[in-house]
This record gives C-alpha cells, sequence and structure tokens, in this order.
C-alpha cells in the first residue's frame, strides 16, 4: 500500500528547520457492540377506526414483546406513524377504498443470543416486518481510540524513518491533524434480513431462533502530522 504525504498546510520549512509532513493511518477489526433490527407494524381496513384499532393493539403487542427481554434491549424508540387513504381507481367522486396503518420501531440490542430469538418471535407476529440487523460499535468503544493511538504512532514511525534516510533526527512536532475516524459504514455492508410475519407454525408451537452471526466492525482512522528535522548533512 502507498501513502501520499499531505501536502504542507503552514509555512514551509528553512534549511535551519527543515518540516516533514507525515500522514499515519490505521485500520483494525472489532466483534460489534450493538445489533439494530427495524420493525414495522401494519394494519389495513375499510374501516378507519377498526384500521387504527388494530395497528394499536399490534403495536402495543410489539412493545410489549420487546420490552420483555429487559437489559437485552438498549434502545427502544418509535419513529414514523401513519394512516393512509387509498381511494378508489374508478367511479364517480372519490371514495375510499381501505385505510393503510404503519408504524417503524427501533430496537437496539447487546445480547446477540437473544437477537435471533426475537427476530423470529417479532417476524412471526401478524402483518410485521423485521428489517435488520445492522451491526455496530458504541461511539464510546476503546476500539475507536486504539486506532487513533496506532494512527499517531505509524506518523511518528514514518517520519523516523524519513529522517534516518537523511542521517538526521526529528526536532519537534509541529502540528497534528485528526482527518476524521471513520466507522464500519464505510468499510462494510451490514447482514439485512427482511421477515414478514407469516405464520408458518402450529398455534402453539414457538418460532425457529434464527442463528445470527456478528459481522466484524472494521475501524479506520487517520491523522496528518507536521515535523521539523536537525538539519541534515547532504
Amino acid at each position: 500500500m502507498t501513502h501520499d504525504a499531505p501536502s504542507l498546510s503552514g509555512p514551509c520549512g528553512t534549511p535551519e528547520a527543515p518540516r516533514l509532513a507525515v500522514r499515519g493511518e490505521a485500520h483494525l477489526e472489532a466483534d460489534p457492540e450493538l445489533a439494530r433490527i427495524t420493525v414495522t407494524v401494519t394494519a389495513r381496513g375499510t374501516d378507519r377506526r377498526a384500521a387504527l384499532d388494530d395497528l394499536t393493539r399490534r403495536n402495543t403487542t410489539t412493545l410489549d414483546l420487546i420490552r420483555s427481554y429487559g437489559d437485552c434491549v438498549e434502545r427502544l424508540q418509535t419513529g414514523a406513524f401513519s394512516l393512509t387513504p387509498e381511494l378508489t381507481r374508478h367511479g364517480r367522486g372519490e371514495r375510499v377504498r381501505t385505510y393503510h396503518g404503519r408504524v417503524h420501531i427501533t430496537a437496539e440490542l447487546t445480547d446477540f443470543t437473544a437477537l435471533g430469538e426475537l427476530t423470529t418471535r417479532l417476524a412471526d407476529l401478524e402483518l410485521t416486518r423485521v428489517d435488520g440487523p445492522t451491526w455496530s460499535l458504541r461511539r464510546t468503544s476503546p476500539v475507536h481510540a486504539q486506532a487513533r493511538q496506532q494512527a499517531v504512532r505509524e506518523a511518528v514511525q514514518r517520519a523516523r524513518e524519513y529522517a534516518d534516510a537523511l542521517g538526521t533526527t526529528l526536532a519537534a512536532l509541529v502540528e497534528l491533524a485528526d482527518t476524521g475516524t471513520e466507522g464500519p459504514a464505510l468499510f462494510a455492508h451490514s447482514r439485512r434480513a427482511g421477515l414478514a410475519g407469516i405464520d408458518t407454525t402450529g398455534p402453539d408451537d414457538p418460532p425457529p431462533v434464527l442463528d445470527l452471526e456478528p459481522e466484524r466492525q472494521h475501524i479506520h482512522a487517520t491523522v496528518n502530522a507536521h515535523f521539523t528535522l536537525h538539519p541534515p548533512t547532504l
């Protein structure tokens, strides 16, 4: 892999204090800490109030099921809600053919063993769709700090190698710029499984547990560093 040294952003060095600009990068892999699933609860009917009542009932059932997993669920929140009339395509005037109701729910879990069971139990509910999981690290994960520290160490090491090639040593650090720490969204595609709520079991049979394999997360950190050198003898 080739590394292009960043351009100098400040004044250039002098013969008495030559200036060196390098870039340090780090690439780490880590197991995910969170898994997010999105649940879409739907209802439909020719009567507006009946459709709304069905949607409310299914939404409550879904939330109660997710909450029953206790501390395994780190975050639970409701997104968009809609109740949309569908008009007839033929005939005179505007008449409502049916009503479509929809609620989006997002849940983040830390227990991946419980995740597989919860996912299939949710998908087993009537007119319920499950999308996910999306794997991620917490923003406070120590892996991010490890990547940044490794990028700094690489920048210093590369600067020393350039100095050694000139037969001199580093004098001082002039500037260190964090160009960003990028998470798995830019380096990995999360597995997403859409599961429609269709009853494929008997009335008293629990749904099968879905075996979900956590996806490794890729973290990339980059820093730009500017140093001054002791004047080399050329």
